[in-house]
């Protein structure tokens, strides 16, 4: 049985801990909350750019732009994988990593060359500890970021499938679906899609008349699109990560308290033990005292 003062010493440091995993869970709610607002203003805008340019793109032929085209040949892929700076937060990381390592194999089994492009330590520092080349990363950029990170990746992945070095570019991130629900979600970013409408029989396709001529209004929207998808993946898994490490804290608080109880249990149950045993040596020498 540990003696009272390392039992004492235990309760000190759990306590210690606690503090810290409290103040840790402080800080991300109140990181949470501007991270939930600013995805959620910037959401619908996003999808309703991506179907104002799924209209635009089922009107014209998919050579009226480098980004529509959908090569021959498909030899290379490039995966945009968002992550976070900082451990302390559940499985977050993990399950991102993990998506984007299952595309990246199976893109390799289908006789493709996969490389990364890595935002974030912790999904830089797991892809390098396997084969696959990193193009770029960024470390230290999710805890404050702006619309130029997203300009900055979205011009350099446009550039790659513009140029023929990547066939497709997947952007991996974790959907924000609430407080308690982050989805890794892996997204085919390049080449854009026109999703074409399957309208029902009897209704009317809404006719929309834009100018200037559709493939001016391309050129200037498609490098903007892939620049919007991308910053939207930064806002959700910038409010994924925050939600998923103020869950582990809490989490990690009431493993505190439960302890702490533990350990204050087996102390008075020590300190009992020290008392009877005390008791039993005044007994036992008073009685040998009797005895003479």
């Amino acid at each position: 049985m540990p003696s009272l003062k390392d039992v004492k010493l235990q309760i000190a440091g759990v306590g210690k801990t606690k503090q810290i995993t409290r103040a840790m869970g402080m800080v991300a709610s109140a990181k949470l909350r501007g991270a939930q607002n600013r995805i959620e203003r910037f959401r619908p805008y996003a999808e309703k750019f991506g179907e104002m340019l799924g209209d635009l793109a089922a009107r014209t032929e998919d050579a009226a732009h480098p980004l529509l085209q959908v090569h021959k040949e498909v030899k290379s892929a490039v995966i945009v994988l968002l992550s976070s700076d900082r451990g302390l937060c559940g499985g977050f990381n993990v399950n991102l990593i993990s998506t984007a390592l299952d595309l990246a194999r199976a893109r390799t089994d289908e006789g493709l060359t996969v490389r990364f492009i890595c935002v974030g330590r912790k999904g830089r520092d797991a892809v390098r500890k396997t084969s696959y080349e990193i193009i770029e990363s960024y470390g230290d950029a999710m805890g404050s970021f702006d619309f130029r990170l997203a300009a900055r990746l979205g011009g350099k992945v446009s550039q790659l499938y513009e140029s023929g070095e990547a066939d497709e570019v997947y952007l991996v991130y974790s959907e924000f679906a609430g407080m308690t629900r982050q989805i890794p979600t892996k997204m085919e970013l390049l080449p854009v899609t026109s999703a074409a409408k399957e309208e029902d029989e009897g209704k009317p396709a809404a006719e929309c008349l834009y100018e200037p001529e559709v493939g001016v209004l391309l050129a200037e929207l498609l490098p903007r699109y892939v620049n919007v998808q991308i910053y939207r993946g930064l806002l959700d898994n910038s409010a994924s990560e925050n939600a998923a490490r103020m869950a582990a804290m809490d989490n990690a608080t009431r493993n505190c308290d439960e302890l702490t109880n533990s350990l204050t249990l087996l102390y008075n149950k020590t300190r009992q033990a020290a008392i009877t045993n005390e008791l039993i040596d005044i007994v036992g020498g008073a009685n040998a005292q009797q005895s003479q």
